[in-house]
């Protein structure tokens, strides 16, 4: 469950009908996350705490992880051939959590892990524009037709899409900063293959307000604070300036 009418939770947690719930709603006898409840349609989501009377009807605890993804690891929970992200963690942590937006294989840094789907769907969704943030080393010297290319978007025939603008700084001759408000498919490695100039590091420093820690080394995690959860979420209506 994500989120749904409290009615219909208790209903299906009791096996009882929503006349019972509502009787049982009336009686006070219901709190969700400490405060009584008394209405039908309050939306309960996984991580709500509820209970009846001294049961405990649902007691979830929400996670979300920030991990600094080393190079050569698959963003995946499972996988024949390659070590996982899912593999570097904890085993008893690694339980229930899923990857909110991938990184290639051969690419780097800013990873976010959570056991919230309501969460990282949003994080996830292309319309919510969230800004993600890379360093790219190049083959070869950046040129400044490739930051007005970026800026104007490309047009990929393969997937018949013309991609959203992004803003590409030329950090030094072989270094960019790119933000993109999108992931298609090794996207930066394609748009910079325009100019026949291979990308030979990916790394992500930044996803909408959350930038990476610098003194996280490649395959730590750390949790995120509650500000840190709620300002990323933020960034879903109002993306970042970069």
């Amino acid at each position: 469950m994500q989120r749904a009418r409290l009615d219909r939770f208790i209903s299906s947690q009791l096996g009882i009908n929503k006349r019972e719930v509502r009787m049982i709603l009336a009686q006070a006898r219901v709190q969700v996350d400490g405060v009584l409840a008394r209405d039908i349609a309050q939306i309960v989501d996984k991580f709500s705490h509820v209970t009846l009377d001294d049961a405990v009807l649902q007691q979830n605890a929400s996670c979300y992880l920030m991990m600094n993804k080393p190079v050569g690891v698959l963003s995946a929970t499972k996988d024949s051939q390659h070590p996982t992200v899912i593999e570097l963690l904890d085993p008893q942590q690694g339980s229930d959590l899923h990857i909110a937006g991938r990184l290639d294989l051969n690419s780097s840094g800013l990873l976010l892990l959570t056991n919230d789907s309501y969460w990282s769907q949003r994080l996830t969704t292309p319309d919510k524009k969230v800004t993600k943030r890379y360093i790219v080393t190049l083959a070869k010297p950046l040129e400044q037709e490739m930051v007005e290319a970026f800026a104007k978007g490309m047009y990929f025939a393969f997937e018949d899409i013309t991609t959203r603008p992004a803003k590409l700084e030329i950090v030094s001759t072989y270094v960019a900063q790119v933000d993109l408000m999108e992931g298609r498919y090794h996207q930066i490695k394609r748009m910079f293959g325009r100019f026949q100039n291979p990308v030979l590091k990916l790394h992500r420093s930044q996803i909408g307000n959350l930038i990476l820690d610098q003194d996280l080394a490649p395959g730590q995690t750390r949790a995120l604070s509650q500000p840190e959860v709620e300002n990323i979420a933020q960034s879903l209506t109002s993306s970042p300036s970069p």
